[in-house]
């Protein structure tokens, strides 16, 4: 790939996580919503990639700050591509939706998201690395918040309130 397309990916990634980061702190909801469509869309990504281009992931390998990262992409993982990848996938889908909920289902989702983007930053440049880690303090940050409506409650509560005639 073009280094100068890595490049302009590698500082938008970094752009994008410090805009999570910033919208947890000031805005949860807003936080939440946009760490559920990043996770969504990733989980949307990986799936389809994983059955029509599954060699893909193996180029993470040579970007792997470990060794046991690089041997494990170049083994197991080169054999079970796509079980393995749609595996991810779905579990991107979880948290994308647990994400959505009341307290008690956003913080799995957090909890999830945190260990999927730690567990990914060894993987180095294919992963954004060190954005990985920005957005698992945006998740970490939205931890403090008691959300006690589901987001999509939350808005249709706030849509019906908007759309209601005037007294």
């Amino acid at each position: 790939m073009d280094p100068q397309i890595i490049a302009y990916a590698y500082v938008g990634s970094l752009l994008t996580s410090l805009l999570l980061v910033a919208a947890a702190w000031r805005w949860p909801n807003l936080g939440r919503l946009l760490y559920a469509l990043m996770f969504i869309w990733a989980a949307q990504y990986n799936l389809r990639t994983a059955f029509v281009r599954p060699e893909e992931y193996l180029g993470f390998a040579q970007y792997a700050y470990l060794p046991a990262y690089r041997a494990f992409i170049l083994g197991p993982f080169a054999q079970h591509i796509t079980s393995i990848v749609a595996t991810i996938a779905l579990s991107q889908l979880a948290i994308a939706l647990l994400l959505l909920g009341t307290t008690r289902a956003a913080r799995l989702g957090m909890a999830g998201g945190i260990v999927f983007l730690v567990a990914i930053a060894p993987l180095g440049t294919a992963a954004a690395f060190p954005s990985t880690l920005v957005m698992a303090l945006g998740l970490a940050l939205l931890w403090r918040v008691a959300f006690g409506r589901s987001l999509p409650r939350l808005l249709r509560d706030r849509f019906v309130r908007l759309s209601a005639p005037p007294d």
